[in-house]
C-alpha cells in the first residue's frame, strides 16, 4: 500500500482449501447479523433476508472500537502491520489467497468477515496473532492483550495473476463500500463502490459501507471466488454478491438487492470513483514535468440505442456534474485509453498501467442516465471523477429493488465494434486568436478511413465552432479532427464532435467535452 492510496481513500471519505483445524475451533458459528447457519443453506437470498431486516430497523451508524497498538496510527506504523501468510485460512490453496487486513489510521469502521465452507459459516473473531508488526515503529510496544475483537477493516484477495508460481494482488476490499481489482499486466488505480448516494448534490454525500463479509472458499480448480455482503447506511441496505475471476480481464460479476429506508432520488448504481488531475487537454496553471497525471482519461459509454460514446474528462476550475440521459443503456466506465509511457513519463506510478472499468448491464434498468460529477483538485493523491447510473425514479421504501451487472477491470473495455476510436483530446489557446478562441484537435483510430474522406460533424450548445480540417498522421495511423472554439461570452458549452460517411452513418465515436469559463 502506497502513501498515495492511503491519502485517496481519507479524501474520498471526505468528497482450495478449509481453515485448518485449530482456526475452526476457535471460531463462533454466527455473524452479527445472522444465526447460525445449517450447513447448506447459504446464500444470496439468505443476505438479502438479512438486509430486508435491517432495513426495517432503525439505522445505526458504524462505530470504532480501536485500542491498543492498533489506536492513533500513522501511516508508516500502519504499513508496518502486515497479515501472516500462515494465518491464510485457504493456506495451501495454489489458486487463491486471503489477508483479512487490520483495522487502524482512516479504517475504524467494524468490518465483520466470515468464511463459508461448504454451506458452513465461520465467523473470523479477529486477534492481533493474525499479524507481524514491525517494532521499531512502536516505541510504546506492540503487545495488545486488551484489544479484544475490534473486527476487521476488510479483506484482500490473491491469485498467480502474471505468473504461475506468485500470488498477485487480485482485489481490495477496504474502507465503506469501495473496492479495487487489477487485471494481468496493470496496476491498482480507480476504484468500485457499492453504492452512491447524493454523490455532487448540495445535501451533501452519503457513504454506506459494507458491515460484514462471507467469503465462500473455492473448490480445487476452482477460477473464481464467490463473496456475499451487507451494506448499510442511513438511506438504504442491501445485499451484494461478487463473483471475482481474475485473469486477463477480471470479471466480478455483481448482483444487488436494495431495500431502501426512505425514498431515494439521487442514487448512484455501479459507482466508479477516479482520478483525473490533468492531461494535454489542460494544462492551464500546471508546473509538473509530466504531460498528463490521471487514473482515467475518458468515460466511454455504448447506449441502449448502440450509440458509442466518449467524454474526455476534465479537472474544472468549479464542481460539474453532467447527465447523459439513456434507456437501457448497454454499458459505461471509466477509460484510461492512453497506454504509452511516453505520454506520462511516471517511472513511479506508471499511469500507463493503470486499468480501466466497465459496466455491464444484466437485465433492463429502464430509463435513467449515467453521471458524471468532476470535482476540482490540485494534485494526483484526491480522487475527483465518479461516474455511475441514476435511475429516472426514486427508489420506493418497502420494496426490493435488484441491479444485475458485470464489472469488467481491464487494460481496455471489452468492446469490438468497428468503428474508429478516439485516442487522444489536445486543447490550448489559438495561435491565430488567442483572447478570443480555443484550439481543440481530437485523435482517432485512422484504420477504418482508409482510401475516403470523413465528414466531420461539430456542434457547441454555447459559443461557435470555426476552422474545422482533417490531417493525417500515417506514420501514426491516427486522423486528426481540428477546429477553433469561440466561447462568445458564454461562461459554459458542451462540445460534441463525431466522423461521418457522406450518407451520415457515424463511422468514429461521438466525441464530448465540457468547456468552462476559468
Amino acid at each position: 500500500m502506497k502513501r498515495r492510496d492511503i491519502l485517496k481513500s481519507a479524501s474520498a471519505f471526505a468528497a482450495l482449501g478449509t481453515l485448518p483445524g485449530a482456526a475452526l475451533a476457535q471460531q463462533e458459528e454466527v455473524g452479527p447479523f445472522g444465526p447460525p447457519m445449517p450447513p447448506g443453506d447459504f446464500g444470496f437470498e439468505t443476505v438479502a433476508g438479512i438486509a430486508q431486516d435491517l432495513a426495517s430497523a432503525t439505522y445505526v451508524p458504524p462505530g470504532s472500537t480501536l485500542r491498543g497498538a492498533f489506536k492513533d496510527l500513522n501511516y508508516d506504523q500502519y504499513r508496518a502491520i502486515r497479515f501472516r501468510k500462515d494465518r491464510d485460512p485457504w493456506v495451501g490453496n495454489p489458486d487463491f489467497g486471503l489477508d483479512l487486513l487490520p483495522p487502524g489510521l482512516i479504517f475504524w469502521e467494524q468490518v465483520y468477515i466470515n468464511i463459508v465452507n461448504n454451506g458452513r459459516v465461520q465467523k473470523m473473531t479477529f486477534s492481533p496473532d493474525y499479524f507481524d508488526i514491525d517494532p521499531a515503529l512502536f516505541p510504546n510496544g506492540t503487545e495488545t492483550p486488551d484489544v479484544g475483537d475490534m473486527s476487521w477493516s476488510g479483506f484482500r484477495l490473491r491469485a498467480p495473476l502474471n505468473r504461475p508460481d506468485v500470488m498477485d494482488e487480485v482485489a481490495v476490499f477496504q474502507g465503506a463500500s469501495y473496492f479495487r481489482a487489477v487485471a494481468r499486466g496493470t496496476l491498482y488505480g480507480l476504484s468500485a463502490r457499492g453504492l452512491a448516494i447524493g454523490t455532487g448534490t448540495a445535501e451533501g454525500e452519503e457513504f454506506p459501507v459494507f458491515k460484514e463479509f462471507w467469503i465462500h472458499t473455492p473448490q480445487p480448480g476452482a477460477t473464481g471466488v464467490k463473496v456475499h455482503a451487507i451494506l448499510d447506511s442511513r438511506s438504504i441496505a442491501g445485499a451484494f454478491e461478487f463473483i471475482i475471476r481474475p485473469g486477463a480481464e477480471t470479471l466480478i460479476r455483481t448482483r444487488a438487492a436494495l431495500f431502501p429506508r426512505r425514498a431515494v432520488t439521487s442514487l448512484g448504481i455501479a459507482p466508479l470513483t477516479s482520478m483525473y488531475w490533468f492531461g494535454p487537454g489542460d494544462r492551464n496553471d500546471i508546473d509538473d514535468f509530466r504531460p498528463a497525471v490521471h487514473d482515467s482519461d475518458g468515460l466511454q459509454m455504448v447506449t441502449g440505442t448502440d450509440t458509442r460514446l466518449w467524454r474526455a474528462l476534465n479537472n474544472p476550475a468549479k464542481l460539474q456534474v453532467s447527465a447523459f440521459q439513456d434507456n437501457n443503456p448497454h454499458g459505461f466506465g471509466l477509460t484510461q485509453r492512453e497506454r504509452r509511457f511516453d505520454e506520462y513519463q511516471d517511472t513511479e506510478a506508471h499511469y500507463e498501467r493503470r486499468p480501466s472499468a466497465w459496466i455491464q448491464p444484466r437485465g433492463d434498468w429502464g430509463r435513467g442516465s449515467v453521471n458524471l460529477i468532476e470535482i476540482p483538485v490540485e494534485n494526483e493523491f484526491n480522487d475527483n471523477i465518479v461516474s455511475f447510473w441514476q435511475p429516472r425514479e426514486p427508489l420506493e421504501p418497502g420494496k426490493r429493488h435488484e441491479f444485475d451487472y458485470d464489472l469488467t477491470f481491464a487494460a481496455l473495455p471489452p468492446d469490438s465494434a468497428p468503428i474508429a476510436r478516439i485516442l487522444a483530446t489536445r486543447s490550448g489557446m489559438s495561435v491565430n486568436d488567442p483572447k478570443g478562441k480555443r484550439s481543440y484537435v481530437i485523435e482517432f483510430d485512422a484504420t477504418i478511413f482508409d482510401g475516403f474522406e470523413p465528414v466531420p460533424v461539430i456542434e457547441a450548445s454555447a459559443g461557435s465552432i470555426s476552422g474545422t480540417h482533417i490531417i493525417r498522421m500515417p506514420l501514426e495511423n491516427r486522423l486528426r479532427l481540428a477546429f477553433q472554439f469561440a466561447p462568445e461570452g458564454a461562461t459554459l458549452s458542451d462540445l460534441s464532435a463525431k466522423l461521418t460517411n457522406d450518407q451520415g452513418f457515424n463511422l468514429s465515436e461521438v466525441w464530448l467535452s465540457r468547456w468552462t469559463e476559468g
